[in-house]
């Protein structure tokens, strides 16, 4: 078994810079957590982002940005007619809020084609998505993804999963809940984010929201809770990792990253707890940097600090 694959959606991303002045990168929260793998993991270790693209000018340079940084994209499909979906992000101080224009996003079809998704999936080591991979997808998409997801966990591989939820993507409460607990079902690492849980499963503390997931049969639990100590289920026992002081400019994908240093780090062998403590050290790093993804050798210096 080998490399890693994360399935989600690849967006445009357009982030503040003076007055109407706008950067324009590309982000989403599986990407980014891609993009964290990728730096702090060896370069013969392959790393593939499982979405759809469309066939317009912007989708060939997110195809292009991304095997700039090394990172493939399996047998992703391409759309003929379709384009990426494009997220702003406006910022009050810094903590972060976004606007989205994705309703025609290729990436909608990730899940269409159950045979490439298979094949994008073979043989991997550790496989990512989040509610937000299953917030874009229709209901049979949505299946198709549980479906391919669970058939490679039964040939060996491990899943990894953060509910991630989003309520506009989802038609109400119930939908989302319960295409939640599916993925849940189908995870061996579970990386929810309290704040959401509490939101939509109205759980009062981690240790419930622990308690809730492990009742799925999710086996290695952590629960992120801003800058709050981070919530560790493993191997039958509870543990707070705390988190690290940073000098913030910028929260978008502190998470994400925290989920890309916790992978990479179970992927070096670290134990959870110590996984957990050296993803707050990532997390802590790029939210010093403007925009979903800091520099990788950023990344890896707090990695490795």
């Amino acid at each position: 078994m080998g490399g890693f694959a994360a399935i989600g959606e690849c967006m445009i991303e357009l982030s503040g810079a003076n007055g109407d002045q706008w950067r324009m990168g590309f982000a989403g929260d599986t990407l980014n957590t891609s993009w964290y793998v990728r730096a702090l993991t060896d370069a013969d270790f392959a790393v593939d982002y499982v979405t759809a693209f469309g066939d317009d000018p912007f989708s060939l340079k997110q195809r292009a940005f991304l095997a700039e940084n090394g990172i493939n994209t399996a047998h992703s499909p391409v759309i003929t007619g379709a384009r990426p979906g494009l997220y702003a992000i406006t910022l009050t101080g810094v903590e972060r809020s976004f606007t989205y224009w994705r309703n025609d996003s290729a990436a909608r079809h990730l899940g269409d084609d159950p045979q490439a998704l298979a094949l994008s999936l073979d043989g991997r080591k550790i496989i990512y998505f989040s509610g937000i991979t299953m917030g874009i997808l229709s209901p049979k998409s949505r299946q198709n993804v549980l479906n391919a997801v669970s058939n490679a966990r039964r040939q060996g591989t491990l899943v990894a999963f953060d509910a991630n939820y989003r309520p506009r993507l989802w038609e109400n409460a119930e939908t989302a809940r319960q295409a939640l607990i599916d993925a849940y079902h189908v995870a061996d690492i579970a990386l929810p984010t309290f704040p959401d849980e509490n939101a939509l499963f109205g759980d009062a503390t981690p240790e419930e929201t622990a308690a809730r997931i492990a009742s799925y049969g999710v086996r290695e639990i952590v629960v992120k809770d801003g800058t709050d100590p981070a919530l560790v289920v493993a191997d039958d026992r509870q543990s707070r990792v705390p988190a690290i002081r940073a000098n913030a400019v910028d929260t978008t994908g502190a998470g994400d990253s925290f989920n890309g240093g916790y992978i990479a780090s179970r992927l070096a062998g670290l134990e959870p707890v110590d996984a957990a403590a050296r993803a707050h050290r990532v997390a802590a790093r790029v939210v010093e940097f403007h925009g979903a993804l800091a520099p990788m050798g950023e990344a890896r210096k707090a990695f490795s600090r």
